[in-house]
């Protein structure tokens, strides 16, 4: 399967690979067909249970996503065994035929009427999803087979975006064979009434299982495979309790989990009371509906792929967390709004968070969960997303249909209006408010867990983010624990002869004098390998040395430093005091060279683990007079002309007024006494007691010496 070109392995788009792109079309047919089959059922149920103005309407809605979700939590296990025993090529092609049968019979009952029409269709819809549960391990077993190892990560995106993209065209395709059926109706008497897009959207249903049926059956190069011996799959109830285990112990997880709640109980609500909402109060008809479901998936797909890049540089924690809180705002408006197109409008919006939240927190777990309990996350939060769905969905209908009628029986009135604006079907806005109260809640809550930059605006950032200006995330260094015990980390920076190396010196002695441990460090050069780096930095033969070279040399002494010297002292408590560190690069090498300070901020980030100082301060001294102190010859950074210099004692200034609640700017110019003096003040009200905690409990804790009777 692999392409080699030159001896090599030639990297290619994985929708190249024939097999690959035969069975990547055979998966946008299911899941269309899924998506489609939500859509047009949930249309049926509201007209077979009573229409839009039933209020027994919203439960028979919501007992197409009851039927819909239930087989995921009850044969989740079975399905993935079955995809590991039977021949996984024929396991797809039957389970096709069978949804195209079984979609296929729902038309022919409401024209015949061979069972109760409600009844079948939920039966139908449940085994359905029973054959789409069976069906996609079986896709997601066979992917492997057909890439080569190292476009297995490519195909596996294209696999996500397909399973949750295609409701996108559903929602179109929906919406657009509500207009053709009614102009089939002018002709066709079969198509006429409230149920012609549905039974149009059922047939075309069929066609799509067929037509994936046949994709998948010309694909033979999906290997056959015998039944195995030994099945082992853990079940979904042993996933929810590993996962409840450890999110009692973990506050990232806990954080994460908190917020997802928020985010798909809103979404739940929008699909859940979405036909009812529509018809009722929006006037939006199967149309309508359509492309409210369809701007769902717009959103998410746009907040997927465009959150973290317009916030490039964001605090990832705190992106999660705004978003959340942003969905549940926008689903307030949508609940206040009753008008059509303001609502498809708000709920692109609301996708839009959601689909950030949902791709900030998989990012999260991924990124700073312990690799031997990742496992148990995921499985945790796959399992956890169904139930929250299955409950809201259920849910929601069927608390607004209660409060519809509770307003009904009280005021006697269809619905209620507020000056200009009418609500037809009070229930659903209020059970749209009070759900976007809990996502808000759920979403601040959520933010407190995993907020990274405590004491920092968030003002401040979402601007410095959407200005491109450059900031630096405070410690998230470790867990968040480690992050409330840690010690003390100040940065001494400045330009060329500021005296930096003598106030550090002096502010670390006094430190000392004053009962802490403490440890003076500087840049480059620190460590061993640092050492080697500052060598070739300060190389006066390596004048010409590329930028961007420099800038990743030093980042590398300082992502060595902080591992091996900062990030262990504060570990165990201790005071850092640091000659020079993440902003000297980014005067240095971003001013003064001219760079993309952006660039180099993030790349220090990722290099110090987003380790930030507590306190930098910045000497400040005019390029000219700070120079004229070296007495030694001029390393390769002194070396450079005063323009260099200036610019670099810009950079200093800028970072200092950007963010003046964790800077101190101090004139160099006057005396290295003063100096101190000032910097010991500042510095005293950001010390800990010098006991730490657990000393001070054992010093109370010593056995009382009693004399022992004379004998």
């Amino acid at each position: 399967m692999n392409l080699r070109l030159n001896g090599g392995t030639a990297r290619v788009n994985v929708l190249s690979i024939k097999p690959f792109r035969r069975l990547w079309i055979a998966m946008s047919l299911s899941s269309l067909g899924d998506w489609l089959s939500l859509l047009a059922l949930s249309q049926l149920a509201l007209y077979l249970g009573g229409g839009k103005h039933s209020t027994t309407a919203a439960a028979a809605v919501s007992g197409v996503w009851l039927s819909s979700l239930l087989p995921a939590l009850l044969l989740g296990p079975l399905a993935g065994a079955m995809a590991d025993r039977l021949d996984r090529r024929y396991n797809m092609i039957v389970f096709d035929v069978i949804r195209a049968a079984l979609y296929l019979s729902i038309p022919l009952d409401l024209a015949v009427g061979f069972a109760d029409k409600l009844t079948w269709m939920y039966a139908v819809q449940f085994l359905a999803s029973c054959a789409s549960l069976f069906w996609t391990p079986a896709k997601d077993a066979s992917v492997p087979n057909l890439v080569p190892a190292d476009r297995l990560e490519q195909a596996n995106q294209y696999s996500l975006v397909t399973t949750f993209g295609t409701a996108l065209p559903a929602g179109v395709i929906f919406a657009a064979l509500a207009g053709i059926s009614h102009l089939l109706s002018l002709a066709v008497p079969y198509f006429q009434g409230e149920l012609g897009a549905v039974v149009l959207a059922l047939y075309f249903n069929v066609g799509t299982f067929v037509v994936s049926a046949i994709t998948v059956y010309i694909l033979r190069e999906i290997p056959k495979r015998g039944a195995s011996a030994h099945i082992s799959s853990p079940s979904v109830a042993k996933a929810i309790w590993q996962g409840w285990r450890f999110i009692g112990r973990d506050k990232v997880v806990r954080g994460v989990i908190i917020g997802m709640i928020g985010a798909f109980a809103a979404g739940g609500v929008v699909l859940g009371i979405g036909p009812t909402y529509i018809e009722k109060t929006l006037q939006g008809g199967s149309g309508g509906y359509g492309v409210v479901f369809a701007a769902v998936f717009l959103g998410l797909a746009a907040g997927m792929f465009a959150g973290m890049r317009v916030l490039a540089g964001f605090s990832r924690r705190r992106l999660f967390g705004v978003s959340i809180v942003g969905a549940g705002a926008v689903l307030a408006l949508i609940g206040l709004i009753p008008s059509l197109v303001a609502v498809v409008l708000l709920v692109v919006l609301l996708g839009a968070f959601a689909g950030s939240a949902y791709v900030t927190g998989y990012t999260i777990v991924g990124l700073e969960v312990d690799d031997d309990t990742r496992g148990r996350v995921f499985a945790f939060l796959q399992s956890g997303i169904r139930v929250i769905m299955l409950t809201v969905v259920v849910i929601a209908p069927l608390l607004s249909g209660g409060l519809d009628a509770l307003v009904h029986s009280t005021t006697g009135a269809s619905g209620i209006s507020f000056s200009r604006v009418h609500y037809a079907d009070l229930g659903s806005n209020l059970v749209l408010l009070l759900s976007a109260s809990m996502a808000i809640w759920l979403g601040v809550v959520s933010y407190r867990h995993l907020d990274d930059r405590r004491g920092i605006p968030l003002r401040e950032d979402l601007l410095a983010a959407v200005r491109g200006e450059p900031f630096t995330p405070l410690p998230v260094y470790a867990t968040a624990e480690a992050q409330g015990s840690r010690g003390l980390l100040i940065a001494v920076e400045g330009g060329e002869g500021a005296g930096k190396s003598t106030q550090a010196r002096l502010l670390a002695i006094w430190l000392r004098e004053q009962g802490y441990d403490v440890v003076a460090t500087h840049e480059p050069g620190a460590t061993k390998a640092g050492m080697r780096l500052r060598a070739l930095l300060l190389d006066t033969a390596l004048t010409g040395m590329s930028a961007r070279a420099e800038t990743l040399m030093y980042a590398a002494d300082r992502a060595e430093h902080v591992a091996a010297v900062i990030a262990p002292a504060l570990a165990r408590g201790a005071v850092v005091v640091t000659d020079r560190y993440v902003d000297s690069s980014i005067a240095y090498q971003g001013r003064g060279r001219e760079q993309p300070v952006r660039d180099i901020a993030m790349l220090n980030q990722w290099a110090t683990s987003g380790l930030a100082a507590d306190l930098t301060v910045v000497l400040d001294l005019p390029p000219a007079v700070g120079l004229a102190r070296r007495a030694r010859s001029a390393d390769r950074l002194e070396a450079e002309p005063l323009e260099f210099h200036d610019r670099v004692r810009e950079g200093f200034l800028a970072l200092a007024s950007a963010t003046p609640s964790r800077y101190m700017l101090l004139d160099a110019t006057n005396t290295p006494e003063w100096i101190s003096q000032q910097i010991q003040a500042r510095v005293r009200g950001l010390l800990p007691d010098p006991v730490p905690p657990a000393t001070e409990a054992s010093t109370g804790s010593f056995p009382a010496i009693l004399e022992r009777p004379a004998t």
